[in-house]
């Protein structure tokens, strides 16, 4: 044995076998026992069959939606998720639990960022990104601690899952409110200016007055033929005589109306005539708007009351199989492992350092 040899044993003794038996020491002696609680979960979202596949019997399964999965995978390790359960059920407490555990305790003087990175060490995400399932253990120094972490977790995605779906059914219930608003305000419109053009021209139905007028001309013609018949059939006792007087006069009066008459359809007197005709065109035309108006408002309300059919389903939800778990025995911290870890870890170090200086020495 030489120098160096004793040099080499030495420095193996200081760098690997003290530190191990310390590091040893400290997770037996000092290190708290940790208990695990695990919940896992997946994001499901349901496809809405068109009627045409309804009517052909074709429907869609619920299937998993990768991109909803990603924004919970990040929502999981967000600073906002950490505080908001450290408020409801008060991490730092629960986390600072060990007194003498100064490496997996936390420091009630911890800032935010602190209580986050402390996160990621005692919650531990899991994440498939080809099935879309997400497992989650959440550690503790207590198992109640550890199952109530794990459920509140769970409950806040939740939550922000179905903040996601309630965005998107708004957004859908607002185009479709929106376009019923619309359909509304134009069939009410439409319907006061038919209600304005009857007060304006005390009218109700102006097709209903003309078809009056068409029935009185009827009759007035046919009086009227009546009247030439008569007047054909008196003896001519010359103009003298006053049944034929009686019977002109009658003639002229029938014709006088019939002319009136005629003037208020339009078949003479051009002004009163196309006056007429402008307001049974004006009232056909406001009669065509409330009608399409009132197929847009049933077309509308269709479209609305659909949506509003969907919105009453959860398009998303989060679906768990695996509810959170309360454990029985504490399997965290993993001492051996740690151990070994440590141990290989510094042994490494150590070889590497010996061979570096043999390596300095064998080029002098």
């Amino acid at each position: 044995m030489k120098r160096r040899h004793w040099g080499v044993i030495s420095s193996f003794v200081v760098f690997v076998l003290l530190p191990m038996i310390m590091i040893a020491y400290y997770l037996w002696v000092f290190a708290s026992d940790q208990y695990a609680s695990t919940v896992a979960f997946s994001v499901r979202t349901e496809e809405t069959s068109s009627a045409l596949e309804l009517l052909g019997g074709i429907t869609d399964l619920s299937g998993s939606s990768s991109s909803d999965t990603d924004i919970l995978y990040e929502f999981l390790q967000s600073q906002k998720l950490v505080a908001d359960i450290d408020d409801m059920i008060d991490l730092r407490a629960m986390w600072s639990k060990p007194e003498n555990d100064p490496i997996f305790a936390f420091d009630t003087d911890g800032t935010i960022e602190d209580l986050v990175e402390h996160w990621n060490r005692f919650v531990h995400i899991s994440y498939d990104d080809a099935a879309g399932l997400i497992e989650v253990r959440a550690n503790a120094f207590d198992p109640a601690d550890a199952t109530l972490i794990a459920q509140t977790l769970y409950d806040q995605s939740t939550d922000m899952i179905n903040g996601l779906s309630a965005i998107a059914r708004e957004d859908a219930i607002r185009y479709a409110r929106e376009e019923l608003d619309a359909a509304v305000e134009l069939l009410r419109e439409a319907r006061q200016q038919v209600t304005q053009f009857r007060n304006v021209n005390q009218l109700v139905d102006p097709s209903v007055d003309v078809s009056t007028q068409a029935g009185l001309m009827g009759s007035l013609e046919a009086q009227l033929a009546e009247a030439l018949i008569e007047l054909d059939m008196l003896p001519g006792n010359g103009p003298n005589d006053p049944r034929v007087s009686q019977a002109e006069l009658r003639i002229e009066v029938i014709q006088r109306r019939i002319e009136e008459e005629r003037a208020k359809l339009g078949g003479g007197g051009v002004d009163a005539g196309e006056a007429y005709a402008n307001l049974l065109g004006e009232y056909e035309r406001l009669v065509v708007d409330r009608e399409f108006a009132e197929q847009r408002f049933a077309s509308s309300q269709i479209t609305y009351d659909a949506a509003l059919a969907e919105a009453r389903r959860q398009s998303r939800y989060l679906a768990a199989f695996v509810l959170p778990t309360t454990a029985e025995s504490s399997r965290y911290p993993q001492r051996l492992t740690l151990l070994f870890i440590w141990s290989l870890f510094l042994a490494l170090l150590w070889s590497i350092c010996v061979l570096v200086l043999y390596a300095i020495k064998d080029r002098r």
